[in-house]
């Protein structure tokens, strides 16, 4: 019986990974020919060094304006129109149905679709000028409002996505798909780490008292998408360790487990000699990593060191672990210790219906941090090359979403325009660019698209975001894919 065809013979076959096959076959078999081959390296992500583009040794491309991002992702959508973007001449529009001219056919959600009507809902909050820049600022956010002329306020975002997981999809990868790296894992990729015992990517995450049940969030927005696993996100929890299993398990000597990541690098360096595959390098990278972090960590994360008036500063909040606020202060810790990129989500932006009163719980969780951040960066010399970015994925309507009243109202989803700010780290400060029409609806000047933002945010980084290329199943892959425009009139 031919040793071939015996079913022992076969089922080892199937079982093989296909490293496994060309690992253990002859040169003399190996009868598939290069282009196949390469065509499975391109898929497993192997090739990605034979890229167009420059490797990671070769960034920053140029001397980096933002040596470290804080960016404060504000999940949910917060209503442009309520914060940034004032509309006075809506308040004599009240309860009018929005002209067919100023909506022009655009998309719609399901959820207002069905309206018989889109009636105006103008905001019941008064705006005033801040600053010496007179930037138009909400009375919800007073404490924003003292750091004004320090913001950059981009009032002409727009977005291609209509709904929250493809538009923060969209927002941090640059794709309205799963799968893409995250921006963060592209700043990782491409610069690598400022500190050997902290990672370079970390995340934090929020929970808004505006509306605690809010759009959920996926550990994927962090991710690295196919690149190497070791440039995602380290996300710093609320309650526990700080990190999942930092700390040893009960009878485990810190020798010990130094001896056995030891001897489980080991094995892992001849697996990797054996299979050559770079999984295993990050591995190996990871395991050192949380054995480090094991000192690091609790040190970043202890406040006893803050003096009072930080707290004061901050909010609070700012000693309640899994806050805003002390998420804020915790990320400006992080960068002082040269973790390069720290995202905050902060959840309970959607609010469709009762938003007066929702959003007032959102901005009362986030004004006074996130001024806090900018002034606390200030004053220790960091917010000139840290750049920080505050906003969510999309806008919200002009149109009340549900029933209308003096007082009341809700908002769908607007993707056409909304506001963020930046602040630091090579923009200019004291500005408000871009400029939206009448409703809020459509913009007029200045539009900014997300690649655009996303090509500016890796531009202050020190990087040509045409040149940030991972080949990956024979495509050549980008942040900002084939767009993006840096937006040269907001940077000094």
């Amino acid at each position: 019986m031919n040793s071939s065809s015996h079913p022992a013979f076969q089922e080892s076959v199937l079982h093989q990974t296909r490293r496994e096959f060309f690992s253990r076959t002859g040169a003399a078999s190996l009868g598939l020919g290069t282009a196949a081959l390469w065509s499975l390296l391109s898929r497993e992500g192997l090739a990605a060094t034979t890229s167009s583009g420059p490797q990671p040794a070769s960034f920053p491309n140029f001397a980096p304006r933002a040596k470290r991002i804080i960016y404060l992702c504000q999940s949910g959508a917060p209503s442009q129109i309520d914060l940034f973007d004032p509309k006075p001449a809506m308040r004599d529009r009240f309860n009018e149905d929005l002209p067919d001219s100023i909506r022009q056919g655009q998309r719609l959600t399901t959820m207002t679709s069905g309206q018989a009507r889109f009636p105006v809902a103008p905001t019941i909050f008064q705006f005033k000028k801040h600053g010496q820049s007179g930037a138009d600022i909400s009375e919800l956010l007073p404490h924003t409002a003292t750091v004004a002329d320090d913001l950059c306020f981009i009032r002409g975002m727009h977005t291609e996505a209509i709904n929250h997981d493809p538009a923060i999809t969209f927002l941090q990868t640059g794709a309205q798909q799963a799968g893409r790296p995250s921006l963060g894992a592209w700043l990782s990729y491409g610069l690598g780490s400022a500190n050997d015992d902290l990672p370079a990517f970390v995340v934090m995450l929020s929970r808004g008292s505006g509306r605690p049940n809010c759009q959920p969030l996926y550990d994927r927005l962090w991710g690295s998408g196919f690149l190497p696993s070791r440039h995602q996100g380290v996300k710093f929890l609320g309650s526990g360790d700080p990190v999942l299993y930092l700390n040893n398990p009960p009878g485990v000597a810190p020798e010990a487990r130094r001896d056995a990541i030891a001897d489980l690098s080991a094995l892992n360096r001849l697996e990797y000699k054996r299979q050559q595959d770079p999984e295993t390098l990050t591995r190996i990278a990871q395991y050192e990593m949380a054995f480090r972090m094991q000192t690091s960590v609790p040190e970043v994360v202890d406040l006893s060191d803050e003096p009072e008036s930080t707290f004061r500063l901050y909010g609070p909040n700012a000693r309640k672990r899994g806050h805003y606020a002390y998420n804020c202060l915790l990320a400006r810790r992080l960068v002082e210790r040269g973790v390069r990129f720290v995202q905050l989500f902060h959840m309970g932006w959607d609010q469709h219906n009762a938003l007066p009163k929702q959003i007032r719980g959102q901005c009362a969780d986030t004004d006074q941090p996130s001024a806090a951040l900018v002034a606390d960066l200030k004053q220790r010399g960091l917010l000139e090359d840290t750049l920080v970015i505050w906003g969510g994925e999309f806008g919200r309507t002009i149109y009340s979403q549900g029933d209308l009243t003096a007082d009341n109202y809700g908002r769908d989803h607007h993707p056409k325009c909304f506001t963020l700010w930046m602040a630091g780290g090579g923009v200019k400060a004291g500005l408000t660019y871009g400029q939206t029409d009448d409703y809020s609806y459509n913009i007029v000047e200045n539009p900014v698209h997300v690649h655009d933002l996303n090509a500016t945010i890796l531009h202050l980084a020190g990087i040509d975001h045409k040149r940030l290329i991972y080949r990956y199943q024979g495509r050549d892959f980008r942040l900002t894919d084939v767009h993006g425009n840096i937006v040269r009139d907001i940077l000094r």
